[in-house]
């Protein structure tokens, strides 16, 4: 199927739902579900819902909140305190697993209270080649994934938003700040708070898709960058600014990987046996949520 017949089987599907909820973190995904939602059904059929908590990223709050201002919908923005939600702090392997079914549950409650038929959610068919078992969660639950139903990959995304003049057409992907430490490694609110001043300091340098990786309970951050970036941040002011920088935050050291940017890097240290068994587990969950279109 070609990328304006997805487009189109994307509007069809919408249209099937009537009312939605859509999980707004104004990520490229996200954004591009919300706008086309709120284009084929009309804003007063439409909720943009965004769960604020400690690894969501300020910047990224704002960033939704100005987006929907601009196209007229109306946003709900809840605070969800993830440490409280059972599995997460601990940071075992399902960790995503737990905080998506405590956090899309809060989004169902609030779809329900202001009359929404239906909770979507913006993952996309590269999502189905990665370890991500918070889409069993979002299956278990019933939320829909339009992106994926219709096949659409990333890079259709960004062709999509880019024709639609969408400003995230060319943003950088984005995961929560949990995802960059280590499984076994607890969470605290700190550590967290440490990470995404890290990542708003090299933001604030110029550099795109990055990861600030915490190591040893904070006392290594290892940075991941793409490759041009990677001999700009060896400069040596550039170097000597990020290193003074992270070392206030607490870090003994900085590093800089040397392989680059990869997205689910820490996926490396479970079990190629575990990560196989999930993954078919996660499959059959979410095609069974939300059967694609063939």
């Amino acid at each position: 199927m070609t990328v304006s017949g997805k487009y189109e089987a994307l509007q069809d599907y919408l249209k099937s739902l009537g009312s939605v909820a859509v999980a707004f973190s104004s990520g490229v995904d996200s954004t591009l579900l919300l706008k086309v939602a709120v284009d084929t059904l009309g804003p007063e059929n439409v909720l943009a819902v965004t769960a604020s908590s400690a690894s969501y990223p300020l910047r990224e709050r704002d960033e939704s909140k100005a987006f929907c201002e601009q196209i007229g919908v109306e946003q709900v923005i809840f605070e969800e305190d993830e440490m409280n939600i059972p599995g997460f702090a601990d940071n075992q392997a399902d960790r995503c697993y737990h905080c998506k079914h405590g956090i899309f549950s809060s989004i169902q409650k609030i779809a329900e209270e202001h009359g929404k038929a239906y909770v979507l959610e913006g993952s996309n068919m590269d999502d189905n080649g990665d370890y991500r078992p918070g889409l069993i969660a979002i299956a278990e639950l019933g939320v829909k994934s339009p992106l994926r139903h219709v096949g659409l990959y990333k890079s259709e995304i960004r062709e999509l938003s880019k024709d639609l003049g969408l400003p995230t057409w060319k943003k950088p992907a984005f995961a929560c700040l949990a995802s960059r430490v280590p499984y076994g490694e607890p969470l605290t609110d700190a550590k967290l708070d440490r990470i995404g001043k890290a990542e708003q300091k090299l933001v604030d340098l110029g550099f795109g898709n990055m990861r600030v990786r915490d190591h040893n309970d904070g006392e290594v951050a290892r940075i991941e960058l793409e490759g041009a970036d990677i001999q700009r941040i060896m400069e040596p002011a550039t170097a000597a600014e990020v290193d003074e920088y992270f070392k206030q935050l607490g870090y003994t050291y900085v590093a800089v990987e040397l392989t680059g940017y990869r997205t689910g890097n820490l996926n490396r240290q479970i079990a190629a046996e575990e990560l196989e068994e999930e993954g078919k587990k996660q499959e059959s969950f979410a095609r069974g949520a939300d059967s694609p279109i063939q």
